[in-house]
């Protein structure tokens, strides 16, 4: 693919150079040359001075022959207008636009302009975008509250009822894929060793669900927690 990647800094950078090594063909567009400073040395993609939101330096970047580009600078409103220009004026198939705040990033993306909101996963979603035939295990929702990721089933776990992994709104299991077959998981499904479970989850819960997911580790009866207490 031809991918165009509007701002050099961190993230631009990172994504740029990620994109090279999968074999994409790639542009990095910044208004500072010095910003491709970031670049390693041998990056096999091309560089071009200019602004994000001037037609003439997007033409130079190749934007009509583009297949994604993604506005990814410091500003919020140079992306969202650089990703409108891509999409309405040069008909790129494939636009996202960074935005730093989330609130703002849920008007666009009803509008129709997808958005990244959050600086931690920022590049795999962009990724995931940009890029939408090819796999992601982990997918994040655009406001970052809540994430499916995939793990294994620890071998406790194991003839027990799947439904014994969730925790209310916090975490729990969506999908069981067993010998290369998927399936929704429903309350009476049960666990086998080898099954791979796929985990809607709120981000401010993520490190109970890998607790929980520990081997060796029980969560602890709150029956008999309960009774023992009531007896002291």
């Amino acid at each position: 693919m031809r991918v165009i990647v509007v701002g050099c800094g961190r993230v631009g950078s990172e994504l740029a150079v990620r994109l090279v090594q999968e074999g994409h063909d790639t542009v990095i567009l910044d208004k500072n040359r010095a910003a491709f400073r970031r670049l390693p040395l041998d990056w096999g993609g091309r560089t071009v001075v200019g602004y994000g939101i001037d037609r003439d330096d997007l033409v130079r970047a190749g934007v009509g022959e583009a297949n994604a580009v993604a506005a990814v600078t410091s500003g919020d409103n140079t992306n969202i207008l650089c990703a409108r220009i891509c999409r309405e004026t040069f008909e790129v198939p494939n636009v996202v636009a960074r935005i730093y705040d989330p609130r703002r990033a849920l008007i666009y993306q009803r509008l129709g302009i997808p958005t990244v909101a959050t600086v931690s996963w920022t590049v795999d979603q962009v990724v995931r975008r940009l890029l939408p035939d090819e796999s992601v295990t982990d997918w994040t929702d655009a406001t970052g509250e809540v994430s499916l990721v995939e793990r294994r089933l620890p071998d406790s776990f194991a003839g027990r009822s799947l439904a014994e992994l969730a925790d209310g709104e916090r975490f729990r299991p969506m999908l069981l894929t067993r010998g290369g077959h998927a399936k929704l998981v429903s309350g009476d499904l049960v666990g086998q060793e080898g099954d791979v479970v796929t985990f809607g989850v709120h981000r401010d819960a993520l490190a109970d669900l890998e607790k929980r997911l520990r081997p060796g580790v029980e969560e602890p009866d709150r029956r008999t927690v309960s009774s023992s207490t009531r007896g002291r």
